[in-house]
């Protein structure tokens, strides 16, 4: 849980309100999109990416339907998968850590808020990071730092591009130093990834801010981004009380970023398959069979 998200869950009387979620009709069998208000048969709207055919609103998936868009059917090996939290520093705020902890991944099913692992993209090698917001916020503490950095390391010593999708609130508060440490580790496996002459990516989803934004997911020696996703280190508000300034409409959005120099390429998630495979294969990658 980011920084953010703890004090949003403080405010008890405060109104809430759903950002770009997927909205659920009748019996599930529907979605309306929150964008257009388009009503789609769920299974046509999934076999589309989860992107809207009336509007391209990118709907927001889990990491396991991230991989099966990314990776070539049958051939991501996992990584690192029994590593999993602990609460080193006996955190409790309205509930303890180790509760959110096994809340989490009772609902979603994993130990942590990353994926990682080898697989084939269109015939291709890839290192394959996939961040799950569902996880706590997709909140970067111990464990995604230190899954993360074994990936990339893994890459380098097989010589393997690493593509990392972002999707996170930030640092997890409820580790401290330890959750910031993970930006510079993170970070120096991939500069010596970068000394290794190898490729690095990542694709930035909605949303992608704080530590994960100062660290990892501005590295990359091609940015990518979906369209209008949510990019940026602190919340408007913050940054105009801090800089005393109003900020323009949409600052901290993929295309605005773009304009702007941070981000190289918007890809709609469509194709994003397909232009992966082309931006590998511009960079060297040929078709192997992962070891």
């Amino acid at each position: 849980m980011s920084l953010f998200d703890w004090f949003a869950d403080r405010q008890k009387n405060a109104p809430t309100v759903r950002v770009n979620q997927d909205v659920e009709e009748g019996d599930g069998l529907w979605r309306k999109c929150p964008e257009c208000g388009l009503v789609v048969y769920r299974k046509d709207l999934v076999a589309n990416a989860s992107v809207c055919k009336g509007c391209g609103h990118h709907n927001r998936i889990d990491s396991a339907e991230r991989i099966g868009l990314i990776a070539d059917p049958g051939s991501f090996e996992p990584l690192d998968t029994t590593l999993a939290p602990t609460d080193p520093l006996a955190f409790k705020d309205r509930r303890s850590y180790a509760d959110r902890i096994r809340d989490s991944q009772q609902s979603t099913g994993l130990r942590d808020a990353v994926i990682t692992g080898l697989c084939r993209t269109s015939g291709l090698p890839l290192a394959l990071g996939v961040m799950d917001f569902r996880f706590m916020g997709g909140s970067m503490g111990s464990v995604v730092g230190e899954k993360l950095t074994r990936l990339i390391e893994t890459a380098t010593a097989r010589r393997y591009p690493v593509l990392i999708v972002c999707a996170s609130g930030g640092a997890r508060m409820q580790e401290g130093m330890l959750s910031l440490m993970q930006m510079a580790k993170i970070s120096g496996a991939l500069e010596r990834h970068r000394q290794a002459e190898l490729l690095y990516m990542p694709l930035l989803t909605y949303p992608t801010t704080g530590g994960v934004t100062a660290s990892f997911a501005m590295l990359g020696d091609l940015i990518l981004a979906e369209p209008k996703a949510l990019i940026g280190f602190a919340g408007r508000r913050v940054i105009e009380q801090t800089l005393r300034e109003k900020l323009p409409e949409g600052f901290q959005t993929a295309e605005y970023l773009r304009d702007h120099g941070f981000v190289d390429a918007i890809v709609e998630r469509t194709t994003f398959k397909a232009t992966l495979a082309s931006l590998l294969k511009m960079h060297g990658c040929r078709e192997t069979v992962p070891a």
